[in-house]
């Protein structure tokens, strides 16, 4: 007699109990989207430096062949998450889906290629006053620019008070964005300035119509996340079955929305690798 799979958490909500019975119920027509930043990869001082945890990747490796599609869903360029996620020509990940940029960008796997439109012209202004900008406001030195192709990102966690620096400059910031057409995309300590239009609710609703999705899952643990939780929580209404995962509970309106609380990546892969079990 073979093991008993560990029994999976209880979502705290009707929605997420009933969200998690259809996608048992039935695996092949249910999509898992998972953020990559917080949820899959620890939280790094130095972006660049992220990688997803080591349990990550085999453990969505054994749920994509259950599943009608497993999708990353970040605000990174699609290539440095593939990159970074180590998601390239990994046995059971052959269908996964990197919408990168907020969906702006998408990576196949069974292409291997990166689907990318024009940059909006207002970045390629914004990141050429950024270090002006950014030195007017020298009190918060530390700060630094990270080049994202589709959007370019302040940060400020390596400031001597990462807190207020990113307070003090997300107004002027904001003003900035919208002198060339771009809006701000807050995050933890860091604010991105991106087109507008580009969100992961977009991405996530424009995915799961493609797919003809009849259940959901999706994980996350940003601000960045809220408009893919107002997009599962919208198609809830509609009466798509959807279940929503908090990687961490530090922003508190992702954890109030939340109907099951995950403490990180690791957390996050034992729960997928486990559901796996059970499909």
């Amino acid at each position: 007699m073979g093991n008993r799979p560990e029994p999976l958490p209880t979502p705290v909500t009707q929605y997420g109990r009933d969200g998690l019975a259809a996608i048992l119920a039935r695996p092949e027509r249910a999509v898992i989207a998972v953020d990559f930043d917080g949820t899959l990869a620890e939280i790094v001082a130095d972006p660049e430096q992220a990688r997803a945890h080591p349990d990550a990747v085999p453990a969505l490796a054994a749920l994509a062949p259950h599943v009608a599609s497993v999708a990353v869903v970040t605000g990174r360029p699609a290539g440095v998450a593939v990159r970074y996620g180590g998601f390239a020509g990994v046995p059971g990940l052959e269908h996964l889906v990197v919408l990168g940029h907020y969906g702006a960008e998408r990576w196949d796997a069974v292409t291997g290629t990166v689907h990318t439109p024009d940059p909006h012209p207002g970045v390629a202004a914004a990141r050429a006053e950024l270090p002006g900008f950014l030195e007017a406001h020298g009190a918060w030195r530390g700060t630094w620019v990270e080049e994202k192709g589709q959007a370019v990102a302040v940060h400020t966690r390596r400031a001597q008070d990462p807190q207020a620096a990113f307070e003090a400059l997300r107004a002027p910031l904001t003003d900035l964005a919208a002198q060339h057409g771009l809006v701000i995309e807050p995050g933890r300590m860091v604010l991105e300035l991106r087109p507008p239009g580009m969100d992961k609710g977009v991405a996530l609703t424009a995915y799961l119509r493609e797919v003809g999705a009849e259940s959901v899952l999706y994980a996350g643990d940003d601000l960045g996340d809220l408009p893919a939780f107002g997009a599962v929580e919208k198609l809830r209404s509609e009466g798509v079955p959807g279940l929503l995962v908090a990687a961490d509970t530090v922003i508190e309106e992702l954890a109030e929305r939340a109907d099951l609380l995950l403490s990180g990546p690791a957390t996050v892969a034992t729960f997928l690798k486990s559901l796996s079990t059970h499909l």
